[in-house]
């Protein structure tokens, strides 16, 4: 079978975190077929993810559903040619991580040989290949490597990565030395998120800013994506201490400025995903998603949520009372705070150096 398999497509359209994520199946891959090309196709938002990793051959995106970058409306020619150029890849895998409408038709018209995907209502038609899926009871990561085991490969490496470029580096390394972060302890806070139920309150995260950078002689950098600065910028007015907020980045120097941090703490979103998959010892905040599915993946991290609400993981994006995130204390978040550094060496040996200043 190995031999007949030369051109592999997998598919996981978005969102960041879930790209994030999906990476733990390509280090299995390749080494399942060593001499075989790995396409990607991910939605425009999703590239940068995949940019840089040694795993994959060429990233493929569809066009926009309904405007390009320049805001030009995409014509109904450029999704046919798109198709038609999926086709003439003569694909002889193709593994459908994402599961949705979209994404079983596009693993269907590949008319690849062999199409893995999940047993999700009104899709089998586009696998030949049916895996049942466990996203309700296992972590995604490990959902992700199904569509893997389902063919028997061998899992060698079960770790999501996120790859930036030495520019990237020096780029965010210039900016922390000017502002004298070289060396700190430093401690990433990331305030927002995609859905609005997601999002602990900005006065919280101001007051464990405050916490921190008291108890822990912590620099607090505030981190943000696309429209989100204006948020930073309230943590920031309302904390006593100093902080100081990162600098516009693309999605790369954000990974770069998530691993020089000795800790993160987030939101459930994709800057929590890249800090986990970068190295950084994470604290995910979790309400209406369900951190056993979701959390950030791997060794030295936690999850702190609000015990005993009978609502927990309802998965809702919007939500009048709140009270999963409304309800989570300051305290709830540094205690989880300080098991991460006192879990950590790292952590823990450059806490003796600052304590010895």
């Amino acid at each position: 079978m190995k031999e007949d398999i030369r051109k592999i497509l997998v598919i996981k359209l978005r969102a960041i975190g879930d790209v994030v994520l999906s990476t733990a199946v390509l280090p299995s891959l390749r080494n399942g077929f060593p001499g075989s090309e790995i396409h990607f196709l991910v939605d425009h938002s999703g590239r940068d993810v995949l940019i840089g990793n040694p795993c994959v051959d060429r990233i493929l995106s569809p066009p926009h559903s309904k405007k390009d970058r320049s805001g030009r409306k995409i014509r109904q020619g450029d999704a046919l040619r798109f198709l038609k150029m999926i086709r003439k890849e003569k694909y002889d895998l193709v593994f459908d991580l994402f599961g949705n409408p979209r994404s079983a038709f596009l693993t269907w018209i590949t008319a690849a040989p062999m199409r893995v995907g999940f047993t999700f209502r009104g899709r089998k038609y586009a696998y030949n290949c049916r895996v049942v899926p466990r996203g309700d009871r296992i972590h995604e990561v490990e959902f992700n490597l199904d569509g893997l085991r389902a063919l028997g490969l061998p899992i060698v490496d079960a770790f999501p990565r996120f790859y930036y470029s030495d520019k990237d580096k020096d780029v965010i390394d210039r900016w922390m030395k000017k502002r004298g972060l070289e060396n700190t302890f430093l401690i990433g806070l990331h305030c927002w998120g995609g859905w609005e139920t997601k999002r602990w309150g900005l006065d919280r995260f101001a007051a464990l800013s405050d916490l921190l950078s008291k108890v822990k002689e912590a620099k607090i950098l505030l981190l943000w994506g696309p429209g989100e600065r204006k948020h930073a910028e309230k943590v920031q007015s309302l904390a006593h201490y100093p902080t100081f907020i990162a600098p516009e980045t693309s999605l790369k120097q954000l990974g770069v400025l998530l691993s020089r941090c000795q800790i993160v703490i987030a939101n459930d979103s994709g800057p929590m995903h890249i800090s986990a998959a970068v190295g950084t010892p994470t604290v995910g905040i979790f309400g209406p998603t369900q951190w056993k599915l979701q959390g950030p993946f791997g060794k030295g991290h936690r999850v702190v949520y609000k015990k005993g609400l009978s609502c927990l993981g309802c998965n809702r994006t919007s939500c009048k009372e709140m009270i999963c995130m409304k309800n989570l204390g300051v305290d709830d978040v540094m205690q989880v705070v300080e098991k991460v550094i006192r879990q950590n060496s790292y952590i823990q040996e450059h806490q003796k150096e600052l304590n010895c200043l």
